[in-house]
């Protein structure tokens, strides 16, 4: 689709060279010389100035940070721009077409599975009744999907996991721009979710597909029942993420870290390796390797516990 097509969709004047062939949207490190991009605020510059994109969505106050080989399009609301140009790339979902599908001999299709267009299964794998696969998913050799499992388009599951029944994988992301007047306009989720080798997922657990890249679950990680992970999300290798988790939006957890039941993280911070969050804890910001956490907000484990004996002593004496 040309530039100036998809300007004129969104109500925008045309710009010059406006004959730029567009195939879809990316962020600004990521964008390709065919793919549009948007920037916001003023961290944002050194992206800007480095990026691909042929064209980007931006504020004027950024405009003379955009390279030469880039085009400005200034709007007022450059994600709501973004999202509203979004729709045009959205995928478009048909009936599976037949023979496309590369299942190897070995694996084992129970009754009741739905396969999209093109998926791939490997050695030795088990899909199970009720479990469905979308348009372009891979599955690696000896993995087993329980019943009702969905995978969405694109995703791809690595070897020897396990995923359990119920589970979605490839939901689209929680991600909306918003319009002066307080209306929510969908941002198009179009990355996928990536699963390395030797990963269990539990069951009734979700696992958002990113905005523009992958999700990325690491090898050998544990993921317990009714965990929620969010677009963007990175899971170290390793980790072990406990029951009742939820980890916000483009939040990195480093190698082998724990997050206890019912503990949560907020989005855009680093979990870094080895640390450990109890039950309960909230994390709202980076954490520092190989240490433990509690509470909310979280502190070092040490000094929550003299601080719950204090707190509970105080208490006594008020009483």
């Amino acid at each position: 689709m040309k530039l100036n097509e998809i300007l004129a969709q969104l109500g925008l004047a045309p710009v010059e060279p406006g004959d730029l062939e567009i195939t879809g949207i990316a962020g600004l490190a990521d964008a390709t010389r065919s793919q549009i991009s948007y920037a916001c605020e003023l961290k944002h510059g050194q992206e800007l100035t480095k990026t691909q994109a042929p064209a980007v969505f931006l504020p004027e106050k950024l405009k003379g940070l955009v390279g030469s080989g880039t085009v400005a399009i200034v709007v007022e609301n450059p994600e709501l721009s973004m999202a509203e140009a979004s729709r045009l790339f959205r995928p478009h979902f048909e009936l599976p077409q037949a023979g496309t599908q590369k299942i190897d001999p070995t694996a084992v299709i129970f009754p009741n599975v739905a396969l999209g267009s093109n998926v791939t299964v490997g050695k030795n794998c088990r899909i199970m009744s009720g479990a469905y696969l979308g348009d372009d998913v891979v599955i690696g050799d000896e993995t087993v999907i329980h019943p009702n499992v969905v995978v969405y388009h694109h995703c791809r599951i690595g070897s020897r996991c396990a995923i359990h029944a119920n589970t979605v994988i490839g939901s689209d992301g929680f991600g909306y721009a918003h319009t002066s007047s307080g209306e929510h306009v969908k941002i198009e989720q179009m990355g996928n979710v990536v699963i390395e080798d030797d990963v269990e997922i539990g069951s009734n657990t979700s696992i958002d597909r990113a905005t523009f890249k992958s999700t990325t679950i690491r090898r050998g990680s544990k993921i317990d029942n009714l965990v929620h992970l969010s677009h963007n999300v990175e899971i170290g290798e390793h980790s072990i993420i406990a029951g009742q988790t939820g980890i916000a939006g483009s939040t990195t957890l480093g190698r082998n870290v724990v997050m206890a039941a019912q503990s949560g993280a907020t989005g855009h911070i680093k979990i870094a390796d080895f640390t450990t969050v109890a039950a309960r804890g909230g994390v709202t910001k980076n954490t520092e390797p190989g240490k433990t956490y509690a509470g909310f907000p979280i502190m070092e484990h040490g000094l929550w516990l003299k601080f719950q004996a204090k707190l509970a002593r105080l208490v006594k004496q008020k009483s």
